[in-house]
């Protein structure tokens, strides 16, 4: 079951940091707009239409790669005081009630809205260099697809802790300065204690 689920965190990862690198597209694009606009008093018709479409893309794709990272907003305040099994209750009761009907519903809605932009090959409206804005909507229905499987492995991440008591083995690539710090914290109890 941990290859399964690892599968799919290295998948969301993958497209995540994939995705990551239009940052250094976006920081250059925006870099050349603001050189030609203020030093050279010639601005692009193309430049707001580049930085939304840049960034969109890239919260959509990381969207998943959040997920399996753990690093979607919750109340921390509380959760983080649970026992894993009563946090693995919460979690899977959220992600059928509300989790899973929304990113159903994002998959359907994306799909019609996507497919009705590729199909008039839409454009931009808000400027006249006429870019391409299709590409960009066709990422939400493929955004979806990458949640919901996103979404099953912590469904069974919830159903493993529910049933052995732990959270079960996640990739990790990176953490969150908190994470580290209970860590340690955590460590130094124990140490304490056994003293």
């Amino acid at each position: 079951m941990n290859n399964f689920l690892f599968f799919i965190d290295s998948l969301s990862a993958w497209v995540g940091k994939a995705f990551g690198w239009l940052i250094l597209v976006l920081t250059l694009g925006v870099s050349y707009e603001v050189f030609v606009r203020y030093v050279l008093g010639a601005p692009t018709t193309w430049a707001f239409d580049f930085s939304y479409i840049t960034y969109g893309a890239m919260f959509l794709m990381s969207g998943a790669y959040a997920l399996s990272r753990n690093a979607h907003v919750r109340a921390d305040v509380v959760y983080r005081l649970w026992q894993p099994r009563t946090q693995a209750t919460m979690d899977l009761i959220l992600y059928i009630i509300f989790f899973l009907p929304a990113v159903a519903a994002f998959i359907y809605a994306g799909w019609n809205y996507a497919a009705m932009s590729v199909r008039f090959r839409e454009v931009s409206i808000f400027s006249p260099a006429g870019v391409p804005v299709f590409p960009l909507k066709t990422l939400v229905p493929i955004t979806g697809v990458l949640l919901l499987l996103q979404g099953i492995a912590e469904i069974i991440r919830c159903i493993l802790c529910i049933r052995l008591g732990a959270w079960p083995q996640r990739l990790h690539d990176v953490e969150e300065t908190e994470s580290i710090i209970l860590q340690e914290q955590r460590i130094h109890a124990a140490e304490q204690a056994k003293q």
